[in-house]
């Protein structure tokens, strides 16, 4: 019985560490501030901590926008809050930001946390309704001096395992930035034709691989095996790329994974079309003279984005627009690997 107990211990000890906690019990997930030490450690290697997200870019934005005191701002997607302090801190309390997201857990957490730092309704609204509807906040306050939108999925959403974003972890395939409307990726799957699958894979993330993977995906759900998880999915993308050879599989699974998984969060978000409205309703939501700066993750965004702001400028819209995408530096994707894919766009109101 002793042998047992001693092997078991050592076990314990050899095992200490190695298996992962659920989500709910990480400690930044819970009260990030009081764990200040850990939280560095976890962001000098190069990650991440779960349940929080580090802003991306903050001081190409901040140099850009040139925010002064008792100006208006919005800020598009709340998310964690990161933009949205910094560009508070620059107002030295003077002026008013607008912030808009249509997550109603993360942004309540936003709140409270913005609230204990000194930022509550006097100089900060927060609305939860989809950034598209800019026009409505811009009529009411009459107009933006400085605008950004940050088109990136929060980290707090993607490490969650119950949003379905992440397919490293397994959860229920939702991937709903509002878990409250609309159908999850689940029941998109349900009903969707091989077709218009391939077609929403290759729009939404230009997948190479889209004809086998619709396939697949629809054949398995025909048999009668519905795919309501991230690991069914994985699953299922594991199977449909079996005649990959050996050493380039692992690495293209993955990828695969990443921008099949990215395909549908857009798909039931509706994110093109809210995208397009907003662009459609930028020039009118900023005062002459106003700036925007707007942060992308992938080809289809950057493209929609550069578009309509080239062609702002040719109209007079625009006095000027980026020509070239701004991007962020070594050092900042060293420290913050989600940072790499990120593009940066920005155009000026004309006077």
């Amino acid at each position: 019985m002793e042998q047992e107990n001693q092997a078991q211990h050592k076990r314990r000890v050899r095992y200490k560490g190695k298996y992962p906690k659920k989500f709910e019990e990480k400690y930044k997930e819970l009260q990030p501030e009081k764990y200040q030490d850990t939280v560095q450690h976890v962001i000098r290697k190069g990650n991440t901590p779960a349940g929080m997200h580090i802003s991306i870019m903050v001081k190409e934005i901040l140099d850009f926008l040139q925010i002064q005191p008792g100006e208006t701002g919005f800020d598009a997607t709340l998310g964690y809050g990161g933009h949205t302090k910094a560009m508070l801190e620059c107002l030295h309390g003077e002026g008013h930001m607008y912030a808009t997201d249509v997550d109603p857990e993360e942004s309540a957490k936003t709140k409270k946390r913005l609230e204990e730092l000194g930022y509550g309704e006097d100089i900060l609204s927060i609305r939860l309704q989809n950034f598209c509807t800019i026009d409505e906040i811009a009529k009411e306050v009459g107009g933006f001096d400085f605008i950004l939108a940050d088109l990136g999925v929060s980290s707090m959403q993607i490490d969650n395992p119950k949003r379905g974003f992440s397919f490293k972890v397994d959860g229920p395939l939702d991937l709903r930035l509002n878990q409250e409307k609309g159908i999850s990726a689940a029941e998109r799957l349900d009903t969707i034709s091989r077709e218009e699958l391939a077609g929403m894979l290759y729009e939404n993330s230009d997948e190479p691989y889209c004809e086998e993977l619709a396939k697949a995906i629809t054949e398995e759900i025909r048999r009668g095996n519905r795919i309501d998880t991230t690991t069914k999915l994985r699953g299922v993308i594991e199977k449909a790329l079996d005649f990959l050879p050996e050493k380039e599989k692992q690495e293209t699974v993955k990828k695969t994974c990443q921008r099949t998984f990215q395909a549908l969060r857009i798909d039931v978000n509706h994110e093109f079309e809210v995208l397009y409205e907003f662009m459609e309703k930028l020039p009118g939501a900023l005062k002459p003279g106003g700036r925007v700066a707007i942060l992308t993750f992938h080809s289809g965004e950057d493209r929609l984005v550069k578009q309509a702001l080239k062609e702002g400028y040719r109209e007079g819209i625009y006095s000027d627009y980026a020509k070239d995408v701004i991007r962020p530096s070594a050092q900042e994707c060293a420290q913050n690997g989600r940072a790499r894919s990120t593009k940066m766009r920005w155009a000026v109101r004309a006077e």
